[in-house]
């Protein structure tokens, strides 16, 4: 057409997900309230499952859509590095996360409050003995508190640590394979990173069953609790992804020249085994030191 003008992007037709995606987020926020709420509010576990749905739905019409548009050709240069861009902005954004649950342990860890835990040896039961104003109360500001055994950071948290770091080289290396054409690499390191992924869960799961500190009551197991969990989470969520590039390294997806789906999925990943280093050394090592180590 006469005075039309070539762009290296491609403008596409509208689509209704994002819209789909804000309201879905909206009702399964609502819902959560309502949800903690009972008292005030009814059905809040329906309305948090139906905007769940709806945010799931939208993750997959919208990711399936950007899949069919780099299979289109319209992931010119320039969309491929703002896509970029928009992974590490969202990289970026998650590890502000964790900086609060950082803050929150160095906080609880630096200046701790006077508290003791006690266990009923009938019950097992835990409960927190607050000493303010107590002789010696000074001298019991610990951490951990008073009377709390703490996991093995040797043990099953130095497994986990040793399986993130091997989980981090078999992507690398199926990264490396992609890059040279050699697509039975690709899948094979796909297939070890995702088991490796799996295989933490497990013990991470494991770890929490027969760890000695509760949850609540304690800012010792709350802070412990929500920024291994957080991090827990995360390997979850990174897996699922890996999964996906399995799924379409399979379908025969991803090129040499241009693989910005597996490559999102490996920053992803790196980016969960650097936050688990400095949960390893920061909450099982430097946060137990000290205190007794449950058997």
């Amino acid at each position: 057409m006469a005075g039309a003008k070539n762009h290296d992007y491609h403008i596409l037709p509208p689509s209704i997900t994002p819209l789909m995606g804000s309201f879905s987020a909206l009702t399964m926020f609502f819902g959560l309230v309502m949800w903690m709420h009972p008292e005030q509010f009814g059905y809040g576990s329906l309305v948090f499952g139906l905007g769940l749905i709806g945010v799931l739905y939208t993750f997959f019409a919208w990711w399936t859509d950007v899949v069919n548009e780099a299979h289109a050709g319209d992931h010119t240069p320039v969309v491929q590095l703002h896509l970029r861009y928009g992974m590490i902005m969202f990289i970026a954004s998650e590890v502000m996360f964790f900086v609060g649950w950082f803050w929150a342990w160095f906080d609880f860890s630096l200046f701790p409050v006077p508290l003791e835990l006690v266990k009923d040896p009938e019950t097992h039961a835990f409960t927190v003995s607050n000493l303010i104003g107590q002789e010696g109360a000074a001298a019991l500001m610990q951490w951990p508190p008073k009377g709390l055994e703490v996991l093995d950071a040797m043990k099953l948290p130095l497994l986990n640590t040793l399986i993130l770091l091997c989980s981090g080289t078999t992507v690398t290396w199926a990264h490396h394979s992609l890059i040279h054409g050699d697509r039975d690499g690709l899948k094979k390191g796909l297939w070890l990173t995702i088991l490796l992924g799996l295989l933490f869960s497990a013990i991470q799961a494991y770890e929490y069953s027969v760890a000695p500190f509760p949850f609540g009551g304690l800012n010792y197991g709350t802070a412990f609790y929500m920024a291994t969990g957080f991090h827990g989470f995360h390997v979850i969520v990174g897996t699922i992804f890996l999964i996906v590039c399995l799924v379409r390294a399979y379908k025969g997806h991803f090129t040499p020249q241009q693989h910005f789906g597996f490559e999102a999925a490996a920053w992803y990943w790196h980016f969960v085994d650097v936050v688990w280093l400095f949960l390893f050394i920061a909450v099982y090592i430097w946060g137990g030191w000290g205190a007794p180590v449950h058997a």
